[in-house]
């Protein structure tokens, strides 16, 4: 997160003595990624941040694989995932490869009664449906309806939902995921003919120090194993911290779209990048103003990357019968394009109110057991005449 932020108190000088007013010093701990050469901020502790208690049996929670080499379009029907659970045990992984986990959850309840940590991945949350606020020990961030919410790896949060009907597009990311390259300057500013400003960052605030000792449960992903570790402080005792590594939200109400007169391709609809995806979000605007343009996307072959969409409001004019919270899923190798009539139909149509997320990645993504449960099995056939 190229943005500097702090919260509560921290010393005027980096690797100093920093006192309680009671007595005794604060413990400084520096959470950085990419060795020491990624994003890192510094945090202040009540306690020791590393007094582990316990440590339990690691639980494999690797996917299960059903269709490792796949050339089949496919359309999962995202809201048949079963309910249930907090944020991380209602996961269902769909489509997987070495970069990226993408899958569905429905939680019913929220995360309040153990502390969660990915230790391989940093975690892009969309929010479908539900509200509420994610908890973190850098500070507290509300969310809502169309938000994204980017959650650096070995962040330890909390996830607190308004409601029991929740629903939730999420990616485990083994790369840093960054905003795009080229809507920065070299100073990291995002430029002006950018989609979004660092004015529509939802950073962390509200920050809560708990001074507590106890036995404190953290689950912790690593290596495709759950680990449940427990501390002998509350992991939330920072009482202040600095730097660029932090949660923060996004809205994708907040994207602002970038048109033409004739059809702009996928890279103007990018949101988030790393080295092995990108991100895009499909938002309302305005179609292509060229006196003869055709809006709907031509026909295109994705040699080098697999296409998955999430569907999530409006109409998708490209498509026939989409509804919400419907994932498709076009492979590389073989071409796809706009349903039946979705061509033709879609001349002289001024707007679109499409909402949608975009993943395209750069190596083929698997099918688990979990996307064969919800697969129509035979959307491939939907460009018969």
């Amino acid at each position: 997160m190229p943005i500097y932020h702090k919260l509560g108190s921290i010393p005027p000088k980096r690797h100093t003595i920093f006192e309680k007013p009671g007595g005794g010093i604060y413990y400084e701990q520096l959470f950085g990624t990419v060795g020491f050469d990624g994003m890192a901020s510094l945090l202040y502790h009540l306690h020791r941040p590393t007094q582990v208690k316990s440590i339990g049996a690691p639980r494999d929670v690797t996917p299960t694989i059903a269709v490792e080499r796949n050339l089949t379009s496919r359309i999962l029907k995202g809201f048949e995932v079963p309910e249930g659970g907090d944020i991380v045990d209602s996961r269902h992984p769909l489509l997987v490869n070495k970069d990226i986990h993408i899958g569905l959850a429905a939680p019913t309840r929220s995360l309040t009664n153990y502390f969660y940590k990915n230790a391989d991945c940093d975690e892009l949350i969309f929010i479908h449906r539900g509200s509420g606020t994610l908890r973190t020990f850098l500070g507290n961030i509300p969310f809502e309806y169309g938000d994204y919410l980017v959650i650096p790896r070995g962040m330890i949060y909390q996830m607190d939902f308004d409601t029991t009907e929740n629903k939730i597009l999420y990616a485990e990311s083994f790369h840093p995921i960054y905003t795009p390259k080229r809507y920065r300057n070299w100073f990291g500013q995002l430029l002006e003919h950018s989609p979004f400003c660092e004015r529509d960052y939802k950073l962390p605030s509200g920050l809560v120090t708990h001074d507590e000792k106890g036995d404190f449960l953290i689950k912790i992903k690593k290596q495709g194993f759950m680990h449940e570790l427990v501390y002998a402080t509350h992991p939330f005792d920072v009482v202040g911290w600095d730097g660029y590594n932090f949660p923060y939200g996004f809205s994708i109400h907040n994207f602002e779209p970038i048109t033409g007169r004739v059809h702009q391709p996928p890279p103007v609809h990018q949101t988030f990048e790393t080295k092995a995806y990108v991100v895009c979000s499909f938002v309302p605007r305005l179609f292509d103003y060229h006196p003869k343009a055709i809006p709907a996307p031509y026909n295109h072959s994705n040699i080098d990357s697999d296409e998955m969409i999430y569907y999530v409001d409006g109409d998708f004019m490209s498509r026939n019968n989409i509804q919400q919270g419907y994932i498709t899923l076009h492979p590389a190798g073989i071409p796809h394009g706009p349903a039946p009539g979705a061509y033709e139909r879609s001349i002289g149509v001024k707007s679109t109110e499409e909402l949608a997320v975009m993943i395209d990645t750069f190596a083929p993504l698997m099918v688990t057991e979990h996307a064969l449960a919800i697969d129509d099995g035979k959307y491939f056939q939907s460009w018969l005449e």
